[in-house]
């Protein structure tokens, strides 16, 4: 017989995962839906920036909504929304019916994460959390790697309608398994909470203006344009009033107060830096591979499979290892180490690497966030009293969003300014002085003249491609800057991973049997 805690794990980590894989899947699909809407990519990229922006404002609140509301009359509410908003962005005429659905469908959706992750932290007993976190991780890491690749294969074999659709299913069941086997903890408030409303709205206007300014930033030249301008105004001066209001009054809506304890402070800024530095590795890749290594979009998404391959078959080990006392400071402190290596490793790449090349690093960085995500997880969740592991759940999701958000604008920015100093350096050795320049020159004149250029075209030819060579080795260059970054940051936070503590069911003594 199944056990009753596994159908829970089921239950709430299906639609977790089912929202997880919807900010990623649609990617691939935004111009078959430009096409199919009449509308242009820069319009259709509003399909994700609706959803990212509803997501934002609701994750924050997840906490005090569950303890408003209840947290299974909660999940039994957004899982229903979610699906029922899927449907309706299958079914969607024209872009901006899409974009209301897509904004009903983050707003449903933002609280899918932390919920589950709380229900799982409470079913699980302290000793069992890693094996909780490992079962929960797999999907929250695994989901946004495979997504690409699921909906690149839904696209191409059917339409970009059925991404959409496959969500039908799986809240249908998760919705009847969630009715059946998910109980309410005993200390939930349930309409006792008084609703600040000033509050609410800071923090919805503050976040959204945020998301929209992270990705709108780089497309409107960030503060060059008025308008991030104002957003980026926005957002500071409604979430510092929100952060004070806070910890002023008396039932705030997030509980800013979970900071003081040590470990959970250290997590939140440990799982801010995954966050920067997981989910801008997930879209540089796939770009570089495209842009300079001129795969399809298919075969980008297929080798970015391994990823996810590498963490889904660590995952376990690493919570059987939890389970079985191993500190999980050790094993997060691993972690790093082995995912810093791998983007240090793909900082080597070039214009010849092939899929064996990027194969081993791309397994070793799945393997790497499976001893990241669990442990750490499990670290920062240890201290947190039960009657406020929705709010903890709630703030570290959040964190983990604003750290992707900010960490996928700047390594695009970085990537547009770093190639145009790139290739201002590299065209500098481009003169009439230097044998290698002049070489290259003369042998791609020599090309065009074969093929029937007179000198005159051919050395406006010959001009144009070494141009264009220059500008794709500038690329290169700053595509692997950012790897290095990203490899370094991931080295120099490991001391402090001694911020963390031991969990307290390994710190005190056990009583005897």
């Amino acid at each position: 017989m199944i056990s009753r805690r596994t159908l829970v794990t089921i239950a709430v980590l299906s639609s977790a995962v089912m929202e997880v894989l919807d900010t990623s899947v649609v990617n691939v699909s935004l111009p078959h839906i430009a096409g199919s809407l009449s509308a242009t990519t820069d319009e259709a990229t509003w399909v994700l920036t609706s959803y990212l922006v509803a997501n934002a404002i609701i994750l924050p609140m997840s906490g005090w909504l569950a303890n408003y509301f209840g947290r299974k009359r909660l999940l039994l509410t957004v899982v229903t929304g979610f699906t029922v908003s899927s449907l309706l962005c299958g079914l969607a005429p024209s872009l901006p019916m899409l974009i209301l659905f897509r904004v009903l469908q983050g707003t449903t959706g933002g609280g899918l994460q932390p919920l589950s992750q709380a229900v799982l932290l409470e079913e699980y007993p302290p000793q069992e959390r890693g094996k909780a976190m490992a079962f929960f991780g797999l999907g929250i890491v695994a989901a946004p790697i495979l997504g690409p690749t699921l909906g690149g294969w839904i696209t191409d074999a059917y339409s970009w309608r059925w991404v959409f659709y496959i969500n039908l299913p799986v809240g249908i069941a998760s919705l009847i398994m969630i009715s059946m086997f998910v109980t309410d903890p005993p200390y939930m408030h349930r309409g006792s909470l008084r609703a600040d409303f000033w509050g609410f709205g800071m923090l919805a206007v503050g976040m959204g203006a945020l998301q929209i300014m992270l990705d709108k930033g780089q497309e409107d030249d960030w503060f060059g344009s008025n308008f991030i301008v104002m957003l980026a105004i926005a957002a500071a001066v409604l979430l510092v009033g929100f952060i004070v209001r806070e910890l002023l009054i008396d039932q705030p809506i997030v509980h800013l107060e979970l900071l003081k304890y040590r470990s959970f402070a250290a997590g939140i800024f440990f799982v801010t830096v995954l966050g920067f530095v997981l989910y801008s590795s997930l879209v540089l890749l796939p770009l570089f591979m495209q842009t300079l290594l001129g795969w399809t979009s298919a075969t980008a998404g297929l080798w970015c499979s391994p990823r996810g391959i590498g963490t889904a078959l660590c995952m376990p080990l690493v919570g059987y290892l939890l389970g079985k006392g191993w500190d999980g400071r050790w094993l997060l402190a691993f972690g790093f180490v082995i995912g810093g290596i791998s983007l240090l490793g793909f900082s080597r790449m070039n214009l010849q690497s092939g899929t064996w090349d990027i194969l081993v690093w791309q397994l070793s960085q799945g393997l790497g966030m499976s001893f990241v995500f669990v442990p750490l997880t499990t670290l920062t969740m240890d201290p947190i009293p039960k009657r406020e592991t929705g709010y903890a759940t709630a703030l570290y999701s959040v964190t983990r969003n604003i750290g992707s958000s900010v960490g996928i604008s700047f390594v695009t920015t970085w990537l547009a300014r770093r190639a145009q100093f790139n290739q201002s350096v590299l065209a500098a050795h481009v003169t009439p002085y230097d044998s290698a320049a002049q070489r290259m020159l003369s042998q791609a004149q020599a090309m065009s003249m074969r093929n029937g250029a007179d000198p005159v075209t051919a050395n406006r030819q010959a001009m144009a491609m070494v141009y264009g060579v220059v500008r794709q080795q500038a690329s290169v260059l700053s595509f692997l800057s950012v790897f290095q970054m990203m490899g370094a940051v991931f080295l120099v936070i490991i001391p402090l991973v001694l911020l963390l503590r031991k969990p307290k069911h390994l710190r005190e003594p056990q009583p005897s049997p």
